[in-house]
């Protein structure tokens, strides 16, 4: 399958592509047609379908894996689908990442981490705790995006983020020994698994009804204590895992119920704040040349951020 970055003028395409939105539109003439954004892993194109039929308003829907047919024409700058014909993609094992940006490490090398992470915990409950409640979200806590925008918005990207903040909080604990390393790899590792019911997956991810009514802060903090009573812990333990992520926003504003008041909880919100930044940072300075500024970033307090000359170029 050829990639939308690489589609070229006048060229014929018959090809699957993800619906990421429609818009149905009238010409001057009066006829209906719609106007599409198709996706794939390498980004998006536009097209158009100037004949609606029936049927058309089942198959181009947000969200759907369609086959196209079409020719790539040149349109204000840029290319443009002309489609003559779509059908959904009746497979249902077609890799969606092919369609969606995912994340810069191969999924299975993460999972290899993250389990390798789990078996560093030397808490015997914490461990438990832990390894029940990814078994039990663990396909959708490795495809899974850690937010609708922002931060981490692709495939893989909840695993991927977890991943980064337990090497971080790995290399914190080799500098603060006295910190309970057990305590904020569990913390880590489950301060967003919530976000596999609060998120509806990794295709065009949008809030579920529980997402908005509950958050996924208070789904994982119901998730810890009905498996810490399954397994029939009854130390603090389920309730130090409990803090960590009820505070991990670090503040009510952020919609924290309640203040980090354990030493770990207080790296936690950090860590997290550490790499959901800079992956905000790093993805502005890469739709932009050396020596220019981003667009003001609205997560980062709407500020802009250089991108400095490497000095090779100088």
């Amino acid at each position: 399958m050829k990639l939308i970055k690489d589609l070229v003028e006048n060229e014929k395409v018959k090809q699957f592509f993800l619906v990421n939105n429609v818009v149905k539109g009238i010409t001057t003439k009066g006829s209906a047609y719609y106007n599409i954004s198709l996706q794939d892993a390498s980004g998006t194109i536009e097209g158009k379908k100037w004949e609606i039929i029936d049927g058309d308003e089942n198959i181009f829907k947000i969200g759907n894996i369609v086959e196209i047919e079409g020719d790539v024409l040149q349109y204000k700058g840029g290319n443009q689908i002309k489609i003559t014909s779509a059908k959904i993609c009746e497979d249902k094992d077609i890799d969606v990442t092919m369609f969606v940006q995912s994340a810069p490490v191969a999924r299975v090398e993460l999972q290899r981490t993250l389990n390798d992470y789990i078996d560093k915990i030397d808490d015997v409950e914490i461990k438990l705790i832990v390894k029940e409640i990814v078994t039990n979200n663990y396909l959708s806590f490795c495809n899974y995006p850690a937010a609708s925008k922002n931060h981490h918005e692709y495939a893989s990207g909840l695993l991927y983020h977890t991943v980064t903040m337990l090497k971080i909080a790995e290399a914190l604990c080799n500098i603060y020994p006295s910190i309970n390393k057990s305590l904020l790899y569990g913390g880590v590792i489950l301060h967003d698994v919530g976000k596999t019911s609060e998120l509806s997956g990794p295709i065009i991810p949008k809030y579920t009804t529980p997402g908005k009514l509950i958050g996924h802060i208070s789904i994982i903090q119901a998730e810890i204590k009905k498996t810490s009573e399954k397994l029939a812990i009854t130390s603090e333990v389920p309730t130090l895992l409990q803090h960590m992520v009820l505070s991990h926003h670090g503040k009510y504003e952020f919609g924290s119920p309640v203040l980090p008041m354990i030493r770990e909880a207080e790296l936690l919100t950090y860590i997290d704040n550490i790499d959901a930044r800079m992956n905000i940072i790093d993805k502005a300075l890469e739709q932009i040349d050396e020596g220019e500024f981003t667009s003001r970033q609205f997560a980062l307090e709407d500020r802009m951020f250089y991108k400095p000359f490497s000095k090779e170029k100088k």
